[in-house]
């Protein structure tokens, strides 16, 4: 049999019940259509975490306070509830020739009121070098500076979010408002471009104060949240998270590093940890989704059987005027091929759809990949052979004079 005729044969044939085609080929684009759809989420969700993170600050290195629970590990108990960073700290580290700019931290959760609303966000209390840490603008207004640190002053810079939540979406003369964070009054001094979420954190929904003030009205005490420390490249953030490791352990007098009060994390730390987990989730979607592939395939081997035993006389006919046990076997393998390959490129366009519209419309970070269309069309491949070679094999078995005596 020629390459033309078999390919005339498998349309003629699909053809011939194109209700039961349909339904068949419907099982494979649903499940090429997740495949891509969902694995898609996840690749966009894996670069979203990523850029978010990125641009929390470049070459960033940070310290908690919270005790760790073995060499090596990067999630610590307590971590940024305990007290255990101080000042001493922050000036010895700024020593370190690795170091370019450290930025001590204290954060908090407070009830935020302004004109008759509230909201409940972070505050944080930080110093002018938080800036320049975290890649931090303002949009509007002025920055902490080293005057307020100095004279404990009550004047925050907020998020567009807080904005947003205080004054509403359409106000414009925020700077120079007053807000009371605990109950104690502040000045609004600037307002901060808009930034987005990192890892855990929305950098547009917080206030932040003076160091000094947030110690002195808010915490009550000189301990410290966290230190960002900015390496002065980043060649360097390895050799520094040693270096503040071994400085911190000595401040601290710890002689057994798994004992430590710290945890000391760099930004590849977090992002290693963010892919691992967004990576995890993908392989899940994938899995939930190939599924459906699966039943997909079983739904074409259904067909197929029935096929075979409507077209058994025909089967019989064929193989009484010469066609071969490879002919027939050909033929029935083409043909559910054929039903995955039309089922795959059309779930193929209807995943990426899926992407995009997502993606178009801001519901959810989407990222369509090379490596997921060629994966769904091998899938689709193996399951066009895998679940047609029993039909196949099976029609290409029978004896052509049994075939023939068929009703």
């Amino acid at each position: 049999m020629i390459i033309k005729d078999l390919f005339k044969e498998t349309f003629s044939a699909l053809l011939m019940n194109k209700a039961r085609s349909g339904l068949t080929v419907l099982g494979i684009v649903i499940g090429i259509g997740s495949v891509i759809a969902l694995v898609s989420i996840g690749q966009g969700a894996t670069s979203s975490i990523k850029s978010n993170i990125e641009s929390m600050g470049s070459n960033l290195v940070m310290v908690t306070p919270g005790a760790q629970r073995g060499t090596g590990v990067k999630i610590s108990a307590g971590r940024g509830s305990a007290k255990s960073l101080k000042a001493e700290d922050v000036e010895a580290i700024s020593k370190l020739s690795t170091v370019e700019t450290v930025a001590p931290v204290v954060t908090g959760q407070y009830q935020v009121t302004a004109k008759g609303t509230n909201t409940r966000t972070s505050v944080v209390g930080i110093t002018t070098a938080y800036a320049d840490v975290k890649s931090l603008e303002v949009e509007e207004g002025v920055f902490i500076t080293e005057q307020n640190n100095k004279s404990s002053s009550k004047v925050a810079v907020i998020g567009p979010t807080v904005r947003d939540d205080l004054f509403g979406e359409d106000a414009t003369d925020v700077v120079g408002q007053n807000i009371r964070i605990n109950n104690i009054i502040f000045k609004v001094v600037g307002v901060t471009v808009a930034k987005g979420t990192s890892g855990m954190s929305n950098a547009d929904d917080m206030i932040y104060i003076p160091l000094s003030t947030a110690q002195r009205f808010l915490s009550g005490n000189e301990y410290l949240s966290t230190i960002n420390i900015e390496a002065i490249d980043q060649d360097s953030m390895s050799v520094l998270q040693a270096e503040v490791t071994s400085l911190l352990l000595d401040l601290h007098n710890i002689t057994d590093s798994t004992q430590a009060d710290f945890t000391v994390t760099t930004q590849e730390d977090m992002i290693e940890s963010a892919s691992s987990i967004s990576e995890t989730l993908s392989m899940l979607l994938g899995g939930i989704a190939a599924i459906s592939l699966v039943v997909g395939g079983i739904g074409i081997m259904n067909m197929m059987l029935t096929t075979v035993t409507e077209r058994t006389r025909e089967i019989g006919l064929r193989k009484a005027i010469g066609a071969k046990r490879k002919d027939i076997n050909m033929q029935f393998l083409v043909e559910a091929i054929m039903l995955t390959f039309i089922g795959g490129i059309i779930g193929v366009i209807l995943g990426g759809l899926v992407a995009f519209v997502l993606n178009y419309f801001d519901i959810i970070s989407t990222q369509v990949s090379l490596f997921s269309v060629l994966l769904a069309f091998g899938v689709s491949a193996v399951i066009g052979i895998v679940f047609g070679y029993y039909p196949a094999r099976r029609a290409s078995n029978l004896n052509p004079i049994e075939a023939l005596r068929y009703e």
